[in-house]
């Protein structure tokens, strides 16, 4: 596994945060695009997700994310769809071929990494989705992973 430091930009993201299983992540990509497309914005980036928790720690129903997009506009909330500006940080990050559902170990290396090379995680991991599963094999979905960090050593 190949791990970079890697610096994020301010943007603006329009989000769905959900509590609960992660079946509905399809749902609400393709409901924030829409919504993005409606209201004449311009995304800036890929869809992502933003995990607080993990189904290896709490319950399936217990799961706390956000799916959103990057876009290049002005916006308000509307609806179950928040806006908020992302400041610009530093995140350690590792590519992830394969199926969503065995992101697992990039997750823990890049952790493992943090920890032996003198850093202090800020925040939670976030998948940037670099393609798109319909339009490609499960063998072949390309996710970002990312872990918001600050160099302590």
């Amino acid at each position: 596994m190949e791990v970079k430091e890697k610096r994020i930009k301010e943007t603006y993201v329009a989000y769905i945060p959900h509590h609960g299983s992660y079946d509905k992540i399809p749902e609400y990509i393709e409901e924030i695009k829409q919504w993005i497309n409606e209201k004449g914005l311009k995304t800036n980036g890929q869809a992502y997700g933003t995990y607080l928790n993990s189904p290896e720690d709490v319950a399936e129903e217990d799961l706390q994310y956000e799916i959103g997009f990057s876009f290049e506009g002005n916006a308000m909330p509307e609806g179950k769809i928040g806006i908020k500006e992302m400041p610009e940080h530093t995140v350690l990050t590792a590519l992830h071929q394969g199926p969503y559902t065995k992101v697992g170990p990039i997750i823990h290396g890049l952790a493992e990494y943090a920890v032996e090379n003198g850093y202090d995680v800020v925040g939670p991991i976030t998948e940037v989705y670099l393609n798109d599963p319909a339009q490609v094999p499960e063998g072949e979905l390309l996710t970002e992973v990312q872990l918001p960090v600050i160099k302590i050593k």
